[in-house]
């Protein structure tokens, strides 16, 4: 039992009240507390690395860093209201708790699929709960569309900030989405000299809206290419994101060759990409993940890198293979915390992947939500006075 979203319970405390509310955050409200401040959720997705690499976090699954508990429908069904497989249809919850200052539990659950946009919605539509993690009980029901859009991208500016070479100009884009959009947004704050922007795409509606995009937010970009190929894309650039919704298969990932990546580069795959094994082997390219635990319950739970293409799985493949060492891939939490080593070299070539994980939303919610309490912001909910049963 708690009292009224926003009391802090410690373990065994006697409450004097048996209600329980919480607060609810629609869209424009996360936006209104903060949500899409790129340089605050930066520092909080460094923060949350640091926790990881501390241990102090705790995720689902076996080995306590699974991504979530995925629904999946079948391809055909003798029930005609059941949904069918189809491209990105998806229902998942993604509990975990995360200590440190947040001192947070709860679960981001969102449902996907693709034909969303042919009825003008997002292609994924994301709630966040929040719980007090001793007795359980909510304190924040939240939009979460933007605080998972900005979590992501503020990843691979964390990448940025510890392996980015400092003059960093252009930016190769495969995949002109949402998480795109928001990731050059991140990258620009980490790299403020960044001035071109070569971007691959399929469809001309998403490249010129990408295009629109850049030209009307980043003034400092004087230069906003559209290319044919990834080559294209990647050939020259300083740092590379490929986010693509590929889902045909492992011969449909994005590939990227070894003699199309500059010297000094970051690359960073946070969808299924693909590479040349060899420079992984060798040492050319340097392998850093954000969570390699999380890619081994990818590998226990759904299977390899053919059926689970983030780059991270490839790289648990070829250490149970024998291929690779172990101690070759780093975890990004472990460069923050300065445990393990980020660029030593301009020549250094990083490849970031990056899974996603649900202590990122925690994070991240969680200091949007204490904003929203201090600037009044949310409808408060009650769950009740006093529960019927006890």
């Amino acid at each position: 039992m708690v009292c009224a979203a926003g009391e802090k319970v410690e373990s065994g405390e006697k409450v004097e009240s048996e209600k329980v509310e919480f607060l609810f955050l629609s869209e424009p409200d996360v936006i209104k507390a903060g949500c899409t401040d790129m340089s605050a959720c930066i520092d909080v997705m460094e923060d949350t690395f640091r926790l990881l690499s501390l241990g102090d976090y705790r995720m689902s699954g076996r080995n306590e860093n699974s991504h979530g508990s995925m629904i999946e429908f079948p391809e055909s069904s003798p029930f005609p209201n059941m949904p069918l497989s189809s491209a990105d249809r998806r229902y998942m919850a993604m509990p975990a708790y995360l200590g440190g200052s947040y001192n947070m539990a709860g679960v981001k659950w969102y449902g996907s699929n693709i034909d969303n946009r042919k009825r003008g919605l997002p292609r994924s539509i994301l709630t966040l709960m929040l719980n007090e993690p001793v007795t359980g009980a909510p304190v924040a029901l939240m939009s979460a569309n933007l605080i998972s859009s900005y979590r992501t991208a503020a990843v691979p500016a964390v990448g940025a900030r510890h392996l980015a070479r400092r003059d960093a100009r252009v930016v190769g884009i495969v995949g002109p989405g949402v998480m795109n959009k928001t990731t050059l947004r991140s990258f620009i704050h980490e790299c403020p000299e960044i001035d071109t922007v070569r971007v691959k795409g399929r469809g001309a509606r998403s490249l010129e809206s990408y295009v629109d995009y850049v030209r009307t937010n980043f003034p400092q970009v004087t230069t906003v290419e559209i290319v044919g190929s990834i080559e294209e894309a990647v050939r020259g650039a300083d740092l590379v994101s490929v986010a693509t919704n590929e889902n045909g298969g492992i011969e449909t990932y994005p590939y990227l060759r070894r003699e199309w990546v500059k010297p000094g580069a970051l690359v960073c795959m946070p969808s299924d990409a693909n590479g040349d094994e060899e420079p992984f082997i060798d040492g050319t390219w340097k392998m850093v993940c954000d969570n390699y635990l999380m890619y081994e319950d990818w590998r226990d739970q759904i299977g390899r890198f053919d059926v689970c293409g983030t780059l991270g799985n490839k790289w648990v493949d070829m250490v149970d293979e024998g291929r690779l060492d172990r101690s070759q891939v780093v975890d990004l939490g472990d460069i923050v915390r300065g445990t393990a080593p980020g660029r030593e070299s301009d020549d250094d070539i990083f490849w970031f992947s990056i899974g996603g994980m649900p202590v990122e939303d925690i994070s991240w919610g969680t200091v949007v939500y204490r904003r929203a309490v201090e600037l009044g912001i949310g409808t408060k909910l009650k769950l009740w006075d006093a529960p019927a049963l006890a």
